[in-house]
């Protein structure tokens, strides 16, 4: 379903990510796994068309993203959940949800969807009418994720859904991930919290620098030496 192949890309003069080719199927869950600064983020950047490649090619469905703008890769069916959650917190829980479903497709069953995701999420069901800046990191990250499922997405993408959260919250964020996944959802995850990373997803790429060192099965990584000692502390 999507397909990167020998992707680079640059902040400027700086080299962000270098050759980089990775795909997912449809419906399939896979991390990008990584240190900070190892161009995780720069990766999704790149599908989303928000940052400029300099190299390489990007297909999801059959379609090159390659030259399209931002705007318009969620309408192909690409959600984008940022780091650091990115809701508008001066609008209710509501407004929020309803700005994910603003391309046609979504549009057309935005109340549908809306029921979906306040089944997935019942505290945002809850806090409706509630100002987003006025809720708890871990809420907003529900909502933060609920507005990227309000697309209707083929693919979601999510960039550190755990950063900041309590360990509490962090286990009822990956038990929304999983459920999201089961009803046939495809998963991006960017993820440092490795473990659960690889509990989740089905495969995984490791980058390093920009460049993509290492790939396998959940389980294989789990096993690997180099994983276990760079980043599950073993």
């Amino acid at each position: 379903m999507l397909e990167l192949s020998g992707v680079s890309a640059s902040y400027g003069s700086v080299p962000a990510i270098h050759d980089v080719s990775i795909t997912i199927g449809e419906g399939e869950a896979v991390g990008l796994l990584g240190a900070n600064g190892a161009g995780k983020s720069t990766t999704l950047r790149a599908i989303s068309s928000l940052v400029k490649m300099t190299s390489g090619r990007i297909r999801f469905a059959g379609v090159d993203l390659s030259t399209l703008p931002p705007h318009r890769i969620p309408e192909l069916g690409i959600a984008h959940v940022p780091e650091g959650r990115q809701v508008f917190p001066e609008m209710t829980v509501q407004e929020n949800l309803e700005i994910g479903s603003y391309v046609p497709r979504a549009k057309a069953e935005r109340r549908r969807t809306l029921e979906l995701v306040y089944g997935i999420f019942p505290r945002l069901a809850d806090r409706k009418k509630q100002l987003a800046g006025t809720m708890s990191g871990g809420e907003q990250q529900m909502l933060a994720v609920g507005r990227g499922l309000m697309l209707k997405p083929r693919l979601l993408m999510l960039d550190e859904p755990s950063l900041g959260l309590a360990p509490v919250m962090t286990d009822v964020t990956f038990e929304k991930i999983g459920e999201i996944h089961k009803m046939g959802t495809a998963i991006l995850l960017v993820e440092q919290n490795v473990s659960r990373a690889l509990s989740l997803v089905q495969r995984a790429y490791v980058l390093e620098s920009g460049n993509v060192i290492m790939h396998g099965t959940s389980a294989e990584l789990a096993n690997n030496k180099q994983v276990q000692a760079a980043y599950l502390g073993i």
